[in-house]
């Protein structure tokens, strides 16, 4: 599933890259849009989130511990954007991120206590720089940058229960860095931008077991989110 969201959304980017750079319509649309020092948008799109785990012995089979399978999520949120000059622009995306992982600990022989759904819901808050190209046409391509941090309101965090009773914790709070690219298509009403963005956890979310021999996190030394978002904006 992530690999055909992959490629639909470079299909798109490439189909309207190619749409504008070699059609004969040579007219400029939305001419003075990037003259605003303040602009505003929201967006759609989907998520894929992972986790990177560490763990405290490196020299047994890790590898088998837990198994992370990702699942297809989906972001709303809201865009304000403040002109610095002509190439670069400060971004402020606010949204709410559902999402859902599932850990598999191979380990353990029972099919329902070695599966543990991770589900999510974030409040993400990233502070974006946008470094933009020359505009060509109606298109103009960019790469993005920045730090954010989410607000996971399905946190069990502060949950007495563990996983001796079916519940994996984790933080409730997560900085990240982001990384990202996209391309701004000026349409007649309004300007249209597909991104694909990638997110990387500087925080550990691993909220241990009561237990300190636990089979689920007594290996475990940390976990941290990666993700992968596609979003859809409108401005």
């Amino acid at each position: 599933m992530k690999k055909l969201i992959i490629l639909l959304a470079l299909g798109l980017l490439t189909q309207s890259v190619h749409a504008q750079l070699f059609s004969k319509e040579r007219l400029s649309n939305l001419e003075t849009f990037d003259a605003k020092f303040l602009t505003w948008g929201y967006f759609l799109g989907l998520n894929s989130y992972d986790f990177k785990i560490e763990y405290k012995d490196e020299l047994g089979n890790t590898n088998t511990d837990v198994i992370v399978e990702p699942t297809t999520g989906f972001n709303v949120g809201l865009i304000g954007d403040m002109r610095i000059n002509r190439y670069l622009n400060l971004r402020l995306e606010p949204g709410l991120y559902f999402t859902q992982r599932n850990l598999i600990f191979p380990r353990i022989g029972d099919e329902i206590d070695a599966l543990r759904e991770v589900k999510s819901t974030y409040i993400h808050l990233p502070l974006l720089l946008k470094f933009s190209t020359k505009r060509l046409n109606n298109w103009k391509p960019f790469v993005v940058g920045g730090i954010s941090t989410s607000l996971n309101l399905s946190s069990n965090e502060k949950n007495p229960e563990d996983n001796s009773l079916g519940q994996f914790r984790t933080t409730r709070v997560t900085n990240y860095f982001e990384l990202g690219f996209g391309v701004d298509i000026y349409l007649y009403f309004f300007k249209f931008t597909p991104t694909i963005r990638g997110v990387f956890a500087t925080s550990d979310e691993l909220v241990p077991d009561n237990n300190p021999l636990s089979t689920y996190t007594s290996n475990l030394s940390s976990i941290n989110s990666r993700g992968m978002f596609i979003n859809f904006t409108f401005q």
